[in-house]
């Protein structure tokens, strides 16, 4: 599986992201965002699974509109996600998606919130092919 990582970036807190393909990049990126929501996300169980569909015009774009799903998700719903399987086509025009992800209610007494994310930025975002396979660079407004 990918991996994610952080980075300083002034008052907000950058996330970067490896994976050997697309699919890989992506469910990576959703767990580097719950690593940075949940400071315990090894606790967080796969009791419900949703299904989700997306669709933009770039890859770039499509890495962003799948970080504020996620978002706006777990904000709407006060879930948290730990589990995502994402099938994508590589080359495919417009990009798309379609993903479950797998997550369960907040639990304030099993679960310990670490930061508010409200958004993917568009400042600074990349995706690209590196020789292992897939990176991916965006600022996450906290």
């Amino acid at each position: 599986m990918g991996r994610a990582e952080t980075f300083e970036h002034t008052a907000d807190v950058g996330l970067r992201v490896f994976g050997r393909d697309l699919p890989d990049l992506f469910e990576a990126a959703g767990v580097g965002l719950f690593e940075i929501i949940v400071a315990n996300l090894d606790q967080v169980r796969p009791v419900v699974a949703e299904e989700v569909i997306l669709q933009a015009e770039t890859i770039p774009d499509l890495f962003l509109a799948w970080l504020n799903e996620l978002i706006f998700r777990s904000e709407t719903a006060h879930r948290l996600y730990g589990r995502f399987r994402v099938e994508m086509e590589d080359g495919a025009s417009p990009a798309h998606l379609r993903a479950t992800i797998e997550g369960e209610p907040i639990d304030r007494d099993r679960h310990i919130l670490d930061h508010e994310v409200k958004a993917a930025t568009h400042h600074g975002v990349s995706v690209v092919r590196v020789e292992e396979g897939w990176r991916a660079e965006v600022i996450l407004d906290i």
